[in-house]
């Protein structure tokens, strides 16, 4: 049986999902995209994701297609249409479809899609033996704030990775790292843990926020800071966070071993505090 799907209003069979060829997400990238994590049933964080989608709708000046609570009311039923237990499910909004021109189009709709996408969260091999990242330069665009459809660069980021037989890749801009190819990147240094401060620079993390939130509750120092990558490569431990996967350790970048070269007792901590918050608030 094929997944259910939502596309424009309608709930329907995937292999049936259509979207205009004119569509402004397919011709120009002109879109927006939210993943929410999904844990017993049930949506992580996801108010604070659709926040998110709220401020990246507005920074486009493109209109929202419909309420926080309609959005919700929708991606609870794709999950018990399609009896997702544990994985993600993907929000995109466009501008709408339109004959190709540059400007912004009057009179349009915008386009709503979603769908599921069943995923093992809380058992990953990869959060058990740490990941392994190269360094790539940074060619995104300038507002990486702005949780935007046009993935071209991180497409390139993960491929370059891939091919050189490692997990992910960190972005490297003017000496210093940025974030992760689809993840916020940080370091650990005699017990305090350093990140890249928000800016326009990176991905304002909703899973960011909540760890570092966490991290700090336990009495951990956390230093909103720029690092360089010989910094990276010289820390006591390293990690990076997402919807899709928490925290994740890192164990090895551009060949150099990080610590010991296993996951380190903070990133292993995080981890834990986090899915046992994420469990005690499912929306």
């Amino acid at each position: 049986m094929s997944r259910t799907v939502y596309v424009n209003g309608d709930f329907l069979p995937e292999e049936d999902a259509k979207i205009s060829i004119f569509d402004r997400g397919f011709v120009f990238a002109d879109g927006v995209y939210e993943v929410s994590s999904v844990l017993e049933g049930k949506l992580v964080d996801n108010t604070a994701h659709l926040l998110r989608l709220e401020r990246s709708l507005n920074e486009l000046k493109m209109e929202a297609p419909a309420s926080g609570a309609e959005i919700t009311a929708i991606m609870q039923k794709l999950i018990a249409l399609n009896g997702l237990q544990e994985g993600l499910v993907y929000l995109q909004v466009t501008r709408g479809a339109a004959d190709r021109d540059f400007g912004f189009p009057k009179d349009v709709n915008p386009s709503l899609v979603m769908f599921t996408q069943a995923k093992s969260l809380l058992n990953s091999p990869a959060a058990e033996k740490g990941i392994k990242v190269i360094f790539v330069d940074d060619i995104r665009w300038g507002r990486r704030d702005i949780k935007t459809i046009q993935l071209l660069a991180p497409v390139l980021a993960k491929q370059a990775a891939s091919e050189a037989e490692k997990d992910d890749a960190w972005l490297v801009m003017d000496g210093l790292v940025t974030e992760g190819s689809s993840n916020n990147a940080y370091i650990v240094k005699d017990d305090q843990i350093i990140t890249r401060k928000l800016s326009n620079d990176i991905l304002h993390g909703i899973t960011r926020k909540a760890v570092l939130s966490l991290a700090e509750e336990v009495g951990l120092k956390v230093i909103e800071r720029s690092f360089t990558p010989q910094e990276a490569q010289e820390a006591d431990e390293a990690f990076i966070t997402s919807a899709s996967t928490f925290v994740f350790p890192v164990v090895e970048i551009e060949h150099t071993s990080i610590g010991k070269g296993s996951p380190g007792p903070i990133s292993k901590r995080l981890r834990e505090i986090y899915i046992k918050q994420a469990l005690e608030t499912l929306e």
